[in-house]
C-alpha cells in the first residue's frame, strides 16, 4: 500500500492533496441453486433432530471482525501472481452472472417468498466482515450448540452454505467442517417444501431430503442437503430455520472460507430469510489488516448519496442502478440509456456487486472513459500494460514515487442528478510491488450478441458504507464510513 508519508513530490499545475491508495478483494463467481436428484446422495446419513430452541438476544447484534491474514496464508510466491488470480476470478465470476442472466430470461418463473420463523427483530444486526483472497468473510454462528464459521458475503449469491461432514470431496477450511448431527436445529427439507420449491429447477426433486447444487466458474462447487438451521450473530441474538445448504461434495478453495453466506435478493436469500429491511457493508482495503462491519435493519447514514435500487423481474438475485455517466475532471462521459438500463427482456443494465473488483463497461463506454482519463492523467508517469488472460488492463502508471497529487477527480453520475465523488483509491489498482497501478475498469471481453449486464466492483466501493435499503428500494453510498 502506498502512503504519502514523505516529502511531497509535486507535479505542476496540480492542486495538491493526500491519499491513501488501497484495493480490494472479491469473491468467486456467483452461482445458480439448483436442485438435484436426491439419488445422488444415497451414501450420506440423515440426520436426527429436534425443534429449534430459542435463545435470549439483545436488540443489537455486532461481532468483532477477522483479518484475512490470521485466517489462512495466500498460496502466492509474488503479488502479481496473487493480483493475476484474483483478475481471472474476475472474469469469470462476470462470464457467470451474465450467464445466470440469460439462463434466467428463458427460464422466468415468479418465485413466491419464504418468510422463517424469526426470533428476534433487532434495529441493528452486525456480523464480522474481512476481506479473503476469494473475498470478504462474515463470521456467522451456526447450529445449537453454537459452532462459528467464516463465510464469505456475497451479494450475488442466492443462498448461504457451509461445508458439512460427511464430505467427499472436502476443500481444506480454516475452521472445523460443520457437523449437522451435533446440532439439535437442524432439520433437512423436504421436496415438498416452500424453501424448496424456491430454489430453480426444483422439479428435479424426487425423493427426500431436498438437495441443491451451487456451481461456480473453475470447478468451484458445492452440493448436498437443503435445510434449516438457527444463525446466530455472537452471543448476542440468533434467528430460527434459516434455510442453509449443507455440502456434502465440495470443490475448489472458496480462500479457506466454509462457504457462502449469500445476501442476493431470492427469496432463500439471507436477507429474506431474517425479514432484513435492509444491509449495508463497508468493505476494506484488501492488503491491510483493517477491519468493517455487515449489518442488517441500519438505516444509511445521513451524508448517503442514495439512488433508487432495481430489481430485475427476470432474476431477483442482483441489484441494479442507473449510472449515466462518468465524470473526469468535469467532463462527463455520458452511458447510453440503452446500457445503463435493464431490458424488456432482462438483458443489460448495471449492477453493483460485493463480489468483483473491476468494474465492466460495455467496450466502447470503457474506451470513452479511458480515453478522457488519460487525457486529464498526463502528469502521471506512465507504465506497460498489466496482462491477465483475455483482458489486459492497458492504462497503467508508475506511483513508485508515490506522488500526492496529479490525480485526475473522477465522479459516478446516476440518474436523478446524483454524484458520487470516487478516490483515486477507488479508480486505480496495484498490481505489483514495485508501484505499478492500473485504471481499475475495463470492457466487456466476451463477444456476444445478446447484450452483457455492465458491473459495478467493490474497488469503486471501498472506503464506503454501501447500504441496500431493500423497503424504500434505494442504494446508498456513503464515504468515509468505514
Amino acid at each position: 500500500m502506498y502512503m504519502a508519508r514523505k516529502a511531497q513530490r509535486p507535479c505542476p499545475s496540480v492542486n495538491i492533496f493526500i491519499i491513501v491508495l488501497s484495493f480490494f478483494s472479491f469473491t468467486l463467481s456467483p452461482f445458480s441453486p439448483q436442485v438435484v436428484s436426491a439419488s445422488a446422495f444415497k451414501r450420506l446419513q440423515l440426520f436426527s433432530t429436534e425443534e429449534a430452541q430459542p435463545s435470549s438476544t439483545s436488540s443489537v447484534l455486532s461481532l468483532s471482525l477477522h483479518p484475512r491474514s490470521s485466517i489462512m496464508k495466500l498460496p502466492y510466491d509474488n503479488y502479481s501472481d496473487l493480483v493475476l488470480s484474483r483478475l481471472a476470478s474476475d472474469r469469470a465470476r462476470a462470464k457467470l452472472i451474465n450467464s445466470n442472466i440469460e439462463r434466467a430470461v428463458s427460464t422466468f418463473n415468479c418465485l413466491h417468498a419464504v418468510k422463517p420463523d424469526v426470533q428476534v427483530q433487532p434495529e441493528d444486526l452486525k456480523t464480522p466482515l474481512t476481506h479473503s483472497e476469494g473475498g470478504y468473510l462474515a463470521r456467522i454462528g451456526v447450529g445449537q450448540p453454537v459452532k462459528e464459521f467464516h463465510l464469505i458475503a456475497d451479494t450475488g449469491s442466492q443462498i448461504t452454505w457451509l461445508q458439512c461432514l460427511p464430505c467427499d470431496p472436502c476443500y481444506e477450511q480454516s475452521d472445523p467442517i460443520f457437523d449437522p448431527s451435533g446440532s439439535s436445529s437442524f432439520s433437512p427439507l423436504s421436496c415438498a417444501s416452500q424453501e424448496c420449491t424456491s430454489l430453480e429447477k426444483n422439479q428435479n426433486c424426487k425423493a427426500d431430503p431436498c438437495t441443491y447444487k451451487a456451481s461456480y466458474g473453475d470447478n468451484f462447487s458445492s452440493m448436498g442437503e437443503f435445510a434449516t438451521e438457527t444463525v446466530s450473530f455472537g452471543s448476542s441474538g440468533s434467528v430460527d430455520k434459516v434455510a442453509i445448504g449443507c455440502g456434502h461434495t465440495n470443490q475448489g478453495g472458496f480462500g479457506g472460507a466454509a462457504g457462502i453466506l449469500g445476501l442476493g435478493g431470492t427469496p432463500v436469500g439471507f436477507p429474506s430469510q431474517i425479514r432484513a429491511t435492509s444491509f449495508s457493508y463497508c468493505l476494506v482495503d484488501m492488503d491491510s489488516n483493517s477491519s468493517s462491519s455487515l449489518e442488517f435493519n441500519s438505516a444509511p447514514p445521513g451524508d448517503s448519496v442514495l439512488v433508487p435500487l432495481i430489481i430485475n423481474p427476470r432474476i431477483e438475485a442482483y441489484y441494479y442502478v442507473e449510472l449515466t455517466g462518468v465524470t473526469i475532471n468535469g467532463e462527463k462521459v455520458s452511458i447510453p440509456a440503452s446500457d445503463y438500463q435493464i431490458g424488456e427482456d432482462g438483458r443489460g443494465g448495471i449492477l453493483v456487486d460485493s463480489g468483483t473488483a473491476i468494474t465492466e463497461f460495455p467496450t466502447q463506454v470503457y474506451y470513452s472513459v479511458r480515453d478522457t482519463f488519460v487525457k486529464y492523467a498526463r502528469a502521471l508517469p506512465p507504465a506497460s500494460g498489466f496482462d491477465y488472460g483475455p483482458v489486459k488492463l492497458d492504462t497503467c502508471y508508475d506511483l513508485s514515487s508515490e506522488p500526492t497529487d496529479c490525480y485526475p477527480t473522477m465522479s459516478f453520475e446516476f440518474h436523478g442528478g446524483k454524484t458520487l465523488s470516487l478516490r483515486p483509491a477507488n479508480y486505480l489498482i496495484r498490481v505489483d510491488t514495485s508501484g505499478k497501478h492500473c485504471l481499475a475498469f475495463t470492457g466487456s471481453s466476451e463477444r456476444v450478441s445478446s447484450k452483457r449486464v455492465s458491473i459495478i466492483g467493490n474497488i469503486q466501493q471501498q472506503g464506503m458504507r454501501v447500504t441496500y435499503d431493500i423497503t424504500n428500494k434505494v442504494i446508498g453510498f456513503s464515504p468515509n464510513q468505514c
